[in-house]
């Protein structure tokens, strides 16, 4: 057994608080992303990691800034870490990681974000924290006001980079690196890279130690995920199927817009299905209130659009379906990352009409894991869905019975020419 397998927490040198509230966390090894990162973070180096979703990249970088915060002298009213993350939801879920591994230790965290009315983050702000989590519009917002002071900054974190990207904050993000002090620590953490990416990590990061746990676009080994090929017209029949044969299932299913998410919402309703929506027209304590409850298991069904779904750290989703096709194979795989988290297996099925197969087959060929086929036959969807899920979400149960019934058409069709 490799060294990493049997590294404990308790055998870091870091502070004792933190190592109390890590163990109360229920963690007692560091995850593969874990151990590669804390030790050069805590030595000061920069840091350029690609890491799929769900591998605890949060506390990779969290933990180590906790231990150089508890360390430090200069309590001085100048932030020590930056982190900036895309979505409110994101750094909600980080803020907490954040709370929960610092108590016992001097290192208070505020989180700002937008959609919420920011006297009270500037109250926060004033009384001095040693961290901040941001997303990218509400923190360059009170920054330009001066409610932000990032002199002293030892620190910057950009956590979904990739995700900003496509949001359109790079240019942003570089008028930050000029303003803010040019001897610090560079932490740069992505689920992907390509090209465009590269070029602004390292612009950023100064010889950084480069760690990928995984190759670009590959999903994790504990998911099962495969393609329906049906179209269009059914969708919403073979959705309600599925949840009706998973009662108890957590399902998370992606959409492409708000107004498609809203749409899906309806059609479940018609089948007396309770679903929940998340997408950009709801306010920030709707979203939090939508969030919380799926993540306590009031509600079992979100329906959501990609940027709304982007950080979401739910325990325990049983399904993820893909109602509409992502537009690339990144969006794939932050997708299908929101199941089979922390070790535990998950499913995710990928509806696939006619006119959105050409963007699936590039999908498919960008990524490094083969995507299982399901057959379906349009006109027999019903009967295929009884025998795929009598197996309690036995991934091979549900090829396999599909398979049956695939064959079972096709020798019935040879038989009627034959007559």
């Amino acid at each position: 057994m490799s060294f990493p397998l049997i590294m404990k927490f308790s055998q870091y040198n870091i502070n004792t608080s933190l190592k109390k509230n890590i163990q109360a966390q229920g963690f007692h090894r560091p995850t593969d992303i874990q151990f590669k990162c804390i030790k050069p973070i805590l030595n000061g180096q920069d840091v350029l990691a690609i890491s799929p979703t769900g591998t605890g990249k949060t506390a990779a970088f969290a933990i180590p800034i906790l231990d150089m915060v508890a360390v430090d002298n200069r309590r001085s009213k100048g932030i020590y870490a930056l982190i900036l993350v895309p979505t409110h939801e994101l750094a909600r879920q980080i803020h907490q990681t954040f709370i929960s591994l610092s108590k016992g230790i001097k290192a208070s965290t505020v989180c700002i974000y937008g959609g919420v009315d920011q006297e009270t983050q500037i109250r926060q702000l004033q009384l001095g924290p040693s961290i901040l989590i941001a997303t990218p519009g509400r923190m360059f917002d009170l920054l330009s006001q001066g409610m932000i002071n990032l002199t002293h900054l030892k620190m910057l974190v950009l956590d979904e980079a990739d995700h900003m990207l496509d949001l359109g904050f790079i240019e942003d993000i570089r008028d930050l690196i000029r303003k803010i002090p040019l001897k610090r620590q560079n932490l740069f953490f992505s689920a992907t890279i390509n090209k465009e990416l590269k070029k602004l990590a390292y612009s950023i990061v100064k010889n950084p130690i480069r760690i990928q746990i995984s190759s670009n676009n590959s999903v994790a080994k504990t998911i099962d995920h495969g393609v329906a090929y049906i179209e269009m017209d059914v969708k919403r029949y073979f959705l309600a199927s599925i949840i009706k044969k998973n009662k108890s299932a957590k399902i998370l299913i992606f959409v492409r817009t708000k107004v498609r998410a809203e749409r899906v919402k309806m059609a479940m309703y018609r089948f007396k299905i309770s679903t929940s929506t998340l997408h950009a027209d709801k306010s920030q304590e709707n979203r939090e209130k939508i969030m919380q409850s799926f993540h306590s298991g009031i509600i079992n069904i979100l329906i959501t659009t990609d940027i709304s779904a982007r950080g979401i750290d739910v325990p325990n989703v049983d399904f993820v379906i893909n109602y509409d096709i992502p537009e690339s194979s990144e969006t794939y795989v932050h997708r299908v990352g929101r199941t089979g988290r922390a070790g535990k297996k998950g499913t995710a099925i990928s509806f696939c009409s006619t006119k959105e197969k050409s963007l699936f087959e590039h999908i498919k060929s960008d990524l490094m894991s083969e995507i299982a086929n399901i057959p379906i036959n349009k006109t027999d969807y019903s009967s295929t869905l009884d025998l795929a899920f009598e197996s309690n979400n036995d991934w091979k149960a549900l090829i396999k019975a599909n398979e049956l019934i695939f064959e079972k058409n096709r020798k019935q069709k040879k038989f009627k020419k034959k007559r």
